[in-house]
């Protein structure tokens, strides 16, 4: 869906999948998104955040989790993802070795309030759980 919005950020700011990638490092004890790819390294200038999100994946495989579920609440006022949450499922599935049923995201808006209200910022609440296997 085209918008006129879009995000700032060190990567490609895609508040979704960066969320994802830190519940995931956050269910495993594995820090989070910033100490492993910091914003202070040119490496990661302008990264794609599905690069990210699949060196997390296969970095937690290694270390024996998977990941058991992954429920989303993404906030913004526009654009609704009414109509985009099946493709977003599909992706995120890909891109976390998953099935699509163990993926859950939700829509919900500020009612206008605040600054994601005013259409300035957008945020993403992700709980993860993970299963470990020795």
């Amino acid at each position: 869906m085209k918008s006129k919005l879009g995000t700032l950020g060190h990567s490609d700011g895609d508040p979704v999948l960066h969320s994802i990638t830190d519940a995931i490092l956050g269910a495993c004890n594995l820090g989070d998104i910033g100490q492993m790819f910091s914003d202070k390294s040119k490496r990661f200038k302008n990264i794609r955040s599905t690069i990210l999100l699949k060196q997390v994946v296969e970095k937690i495989k290694s270390r024996g989790f998977f990941i058991n579920n992954i429920d989303l609440n993404i906030i913004t006022q526009t654009p609704k993802i009414k109509n985009l949450k099946n493709k977003m499922i599909d992706n995120i599935a890909k891109l976390c070795d998953v099935s699509k049923t163990q993926i859950n995201i939700k829509g919900k808006t500020t009612e206008k309030l605040g600054i994601i209200g005013k259409e300035k910022a957008i945020a993403c609440e992700v709980i993860c759980s993970v299963i470990k296997y020795d």
